[in-house]
């Protein structure tokens, strides 16, 4: 069968999403943004696009490309299926940043980056469901509101700054206004403890085969009293309350954040890749 590189249209939405559902806890992340924002269609002025590979008529893997390769995630596939979409953009886009299955964002990296990232981390993809669940809760874990975004702006910094190495506010003139729009969508939640905000975590990807959670982050004067321990056991079965499951990457030297998350009854999975190439 002839194998081909398209790009993805609305019709072929069915496909995409038959595709990214035989490994739904690796591909949360891609099926989120299906579900909220689509395919747009070719001739459509978008900031972003899926690209696919087909063998014959049959997609095989796929690719999303946002802001000209701003953030790129592949589907969790072998990494020759990816390598040949990347070969086939190579005149198109170029790696700015990327994140997924590890042998998808290597065949990336080598067709599609230039230079040597500025950042390049290994995860581990955890992942559970009701029935993995601990005992561990805090029902005081709450949404966060507009009102709070002055004393939740430090946490969403410290975390990038810790996750990333970067400086938000210095690289991103709008980070405060991308924390704020977060909290409008319902997609962070804090916990206050003797008036001070000491956690927060967000909800970076749903759809209904699950959700993705990231950027946990406990204030360093506030670690140690099991915060974190008990917030992600709190919002996990929350959320598994109406999803199927949820995932959570964690950096492979986060020996203290694997911890956490095996004790409230995460299960560690394949290997993920983060990179950021400028």
């Amino acid at each position: 069968m002839p194998i081909t590189v398209q790009q993805l249209a609305p019709t072929d939405t069915d496909a995409l999403r038959a595709l990214l559902a035989k490994d739904p806890a690796q591909n949360l992340y891609l099926l989120g943004l299906l579900q909220e924002f689509g395919i747009a269609p070719a001739d459509h002025r978008s900031s972003f696009s899926y690209w696919g590979r087909f063998d014959g008529k049959t997609l095989t893997a796929a690719l999303f490309v946002g802001g000209g390769g701003g953030l790129m995630v592949p589907s969790a596939s072998d990494g020759s299926a990816t390598g040949v979409i990347a070969d086939a953009l190579a005149e198109r886009v170029r790696l700015k940043a990327s994140v997924g299955e590890k042998p998808a964002v290597d065949a990336l990296v080598r067709s599609l980056c230039p230079g040597k990232p500025r950042l390049s981390k290994n995860y581990r993809l955890f992942a559970v469901s009701a029935d993995d669940m601990g005992p561990f809760t805090n029902p005081l874990l709450r949404l966060a509101r507009e009102e709070d975004v002055p004393r939740l702006l430090p946490l969403a910094l410290g975390a990038v700054q810790e996750i990333y190495g970067r400086d938000a506010l210095a690289e991103d003139p709008h980070f405060e206004a991308r924390v704020a729009q977060r909290v409008r969508a319902r997609r962070t939640y804090v916990l206050e403890e003797n008036g001070e905000m000491v956690f927060k975590v967000d909800i970076g990807s749903r759809s209904q085969f699950g959700a993705e959670l990231e950027n946990l982050y406990t204030v360093p004067s506030q670690r140690g009293k099991g915060h974190a321990t008990l917030c992600l056991g709190q919002i996990s079965r929350f959320l598994l309350s109406s999803l199927p499951r949820l995932t959570l990457r964690v950096e492979e030297k986060d020996e203290s954040l694997a911890r956490i998350a095996r004790k409230v009854g995460y299960l560690a999975g394949r290997t993920q890749r983060l990179v950021l190439a400028e």
